[in-house]
């Protein structure tokens, strides 16, 4: 059984309470090794992505939080006469894949006796989380970038959340829900809670089941504090310690080229992570200088197989609207895979499959932009 341990010391993961960093030295929680996988553990009477259950590491009598998550299509383009698949993780719940980490994580917080707690995001995880903490009676105060698009905001605010606006960029909302945080209240948070990435992972095997159980070529996905990639990266390694695939894809992680701390440490070293800055762009969703996943996952690329790549906001704004014209309402932060798809096509091994990670819903074009 994988186990949960701080990345420093060692130091288990307590069977009650919800620590969002090691009470020992401070460090990050994660687990010692990809989940568990098996057909045979499938419960396939359990709604939705939750047949996979036997996966998610759940405290015994943990109960099931659905809104109706994951089953998202894999939709098949053409680029350069070449087939292109896109992972809809933009049709969940809420309009991203993050309710696939939400529904474990709330899931958790309930198996340990949570009926509060604090939440930072530059929305999407925010709007996640709230409204699956609805689902589940949780009482939420979610802290955001005053910069977060306004229907993110909103969308927040009608789960019944307390909607916290910081000035500043999203830094400054971290650091604000921290000394929350340090007061005692539960920090649910989407990144350094290390829950959700087994409910992330399940991309994978979906992607698997969709391709007829095989696994994609490459695999391409934007990254902010890493969680989304990492966990599809932990996926893809269950199914090939389990013996279902004999390798796994070439994996592709795009940042924002204002704020690519990622892609600077993948190609520079561990220490350039803390060289990037945090300027303003469209992919609102992985403005992160200070990636909490971030070695973790240039870690496991470099032992996988991958790479890291930065676009630039005219490169943004073109896929955003190229995606627009075939089809595809994505918000902004989703046309990252686009572009980079676009830079990296001939050396991409086939059939590649891009992540869409939010719905275009969520994000409303300002004059300067426009």
């Amino acid at each position: 059984m994988t186990t949960i341990r701080c990345v420093e010391c060692g130091f288990p993961y307590p069977d009650e309470g919800v620590p969002f960093r090691c009470p020992s030295c401070g460090g990050v929680f994660d687990y010692d090794d990809a989940p568990n996988f098996s057909l045979d553990s499938l419960q396939n009477h359990l709604p939705g992505y939750w047949r996979y259950r036997a996966c998610f590491d759940l405290l015994e009598g943990a109960p099931v939080v659905t809104l109706g998550e994951g089953n998202t299509p894999l939709l098949w383009d053409v680029v350069e006469d070449q087939p292109i698949a896109l992972k809809m993780e933009s049709m969940n719940p809420s309009g991203s894949y993050k309710d696939r980490g939400s529904a474990v994580l709330v899931s958790q917080l309930l198996g340990r006796g949570v009926t509060e707690a604090v939440e930072d995001s530059s929305g999407n995880a925010g709007a996640s989380f709230a409204a699956y903490a609805a689902r589940a009676g949780i009482k939420c105060r979610i802290y955001v970038p005053e910069s977060a698009s306004g229907p993110k905001r909103r969308q927040i605010e009608m789960y019944g959340a307390e909607l916290v606006a910081v000035p500043g960029p999203r830094s400054e909302a971290a650091r604000a829900v921290l000394r929350e945080a340090e007061k005692g209240v539960p920090y649910a948070s989407h990144a350094y809670l290390p829950f959700g990435l087994m409910g992330i992972a399940t991309i994978a095997y979906e992607i698997w089941e969709q391709l007829g159980k095989k696994a994609p070529g490459s695999l391409i996905a934007p990254v902010g504090h890493g969680g989304l990639l990492l966990g599809i990266v932990r996926g893809f390694s269950a199914l090939k310690n389990a013996g279902y695939i004999g390798r796994v894809p070439y994996y592709v992680g795009v940042q924002a080229a204002v704020c690519d701390p990622v892609v600077r440490a993948f190609h520079n070293g561990l220490n350039a992570l803390d060289t990037a800055g945090e300027g303003d762009t469209l992919a609102e969703g992985v403005r992160v200088r200070q990636p909490v996943r971030g070695k973790a996952l240039v870690e496991e690329i470099k032992r996988s197989g991958g790479d890291f790549v930065a676009v630039d906001e005219r490169e943004i704004l073109e896929s955003y609207g190229e995606l627009g014209r075939r089809g595809y309402y994505v918000e902004p932060t989703s046309a990252l895979v686009w572009a980079a798809l676009k830079k990296q096509f001939h050396q991409l091994p086939q059939p590649v499959v891009a992540v869409i990670s939010g719905i275009g819903l969520k994000y409303y074009p300002s004059n300067e932009i426009h």
